[in-house]
């Protein structure tokens, strides 16, 4: 079946909403002060690329450059990690604003937790985040991959002392065995999406993720920037959608920008369930063979769902060769503005809406989110060149343009 653009938008009204105060600046504040205590943390930059703006028809593009984070060349280690320093500041009755990452390695605090292990599912990322994250903390990470992971994602795993393989079965299904394999061996699931009495760690979750939020707001007025009109988040379950989401609807509360959720044609879960807007979650199955893979995930986080339903305005399931366009306009910057590279779920949001700009079949859609020559535009590329040999295939070689989808 051929790729194509699907949408769906939400009318803003002043309805009853879904409550989230859990995403306030003062909670992203926390989560920043505890990522801060790690000593590789640093600011990952806030790219501006003002001749692509011009050359595609906006005022200002600025594109978060997740691949700084850690070390990591992703985003994911924010969420876990701050998931884990949670559990393990509740687990000594301590208030994780009171404990550090260093703290958390003392004799003092290891003799009151002692051993844990902490088990994900992940297509590498999130996993390699979580083992990451035991590593520093001297506990130990099991890691389960669906298939069709890479492999240089899977030895990075390895190389934090992670147990982790690959398996015979798609990413939903790799998170029901960590939870099964949870609840018998007494190991502790650290999942970005939620279940009914799994509910507390996503959320923690989602607050790590707001680090990012955190430290663009204060990019921007160090700056002097204007605030953006636009937010293009990807989603995969949409925990980081949702975060991000609710975190600035809270902090430009009565002006918040129009916020509008990417997803890949073959696993867009978040947009049909926002299409159906019948209440219920709406399940993608079978392989998710996207290249996004980082966004294969065919059912969503219902707590992130719940900030979306209320805070965002779009949907849209888009075409594979979106991320590779994206990957590629990054790659190659136009004189003056900054290179980003931008591994395929990184640059899911920047290519759809360069194909929006830049394809005059899409002028409709461009009509519907508003976007014209005022538009101020901000992405996140939540991952670098984490499976190298791909990036190379798309960037230099040309692998999956929109002619190979028709």
């Amino acid at each position: 079946m051929k790729e194509t653009f699907k949408s769906v938008f939400y009318p803003r009204n002043n309805n009853e909403k879904s409550n989230i105060d859990f995403l306030n600046f003062e909670e992203a504040g926390k989560a920043q002060a505890f990522h801060e205590s790690f000593p590789v943390y640093s600011e990952t930059p806030l790219a501006e690329l003002k001749n692509l703006a011009k050359e595609i028809g906006v005022k200002n593009i600025h594109v978060k450059d997740e691949s700084y984070r850690f070390g990591l060349n992703a985003f994911k280690v924010l969420g876990g990690s701050y998931a884990i320093g949670r559990l393990i500041a509740d687990k000594i009755g301590e208030d994780i604003k009171n404990l550090t990452a260093t703290k958390m390695i003392s004799k003092e605090v290891k003799d009151k937790t002692g051993d844990m292990v902490f088990v994900t599912a992940t297509d590498g990322n999130h996993g390699r985040g979580v083992a990451w994250t035991a590593n520093q903390l001297n506990q130990k990470s099991v890691v389960y991959m669906p298939k069709g992971s890479a492999i240089e994602r899977l030895n990075n795993i390895l190389a934090e002392g992670s147990e982790a393989s690959i398996m015979d079965m798609n990413y939903d299904e790799a998170v029901r065995l960590a939870d099964k394999n949870a609840k018998e061996k007494g190991w502790i699931v650290i999942q970005d999406t939620a279940w009914e009495g799994y509910e507390d760690i996503p959320t923690w979750i989602m607050q790590g993720y707001m680090t990012l939020g955190f430290e663009i707001v204060k990019q921007l007025e160090e700056t002097k920037a204007e605030a953006p009109t636009h937010i293009f988040l990807q989603a995969g379950v949409g925990s980081l959608a949702g975060a991000v989401c609710g975190f600035f609807a809270n902090y430009y509360k009565g002006n918040q920008p129009k916020i509008v959720v990417v997803e890949p044609n073959k696993a867009d879960c978040i947009y049909r369930t926002a299409e159906a807007n019948d209440g219920k979650l709406h399940f993608v199955t079978g392989d998710l063979n996207t290249i996004m893979a980082g966004l294969a995930c065919g059912e969503p986080n219902s707590i992130g769902w719940n900030v979306l339903k209320d805070y965002a305005d779009a949907f849209i399931s888009c075409p594979d060769y979106v991320a590779a366009d994206g990957m590629r306009v990054m790659a190659s910057p136009l004189d003056g503005d900054t290179k980003v590279v931008s591994g395929e779920s990184g640059a899911a949001t920047l290519g759809c809406v360069y194909n929006i700009l830049t394809d005059d079949s899409l002028v409709d859609l461009k009509g519907k989110l508003g976007l014209n020559e005022d538009s101020r535009l901000l992405f996140i590329s939540t991952e670098g060149d984490t499976d190298k040999q791909n990036y190379r295939n798309v960037v230099w070689n040309g692998k999956d343009t929109r002619y190979d989808a028709e």
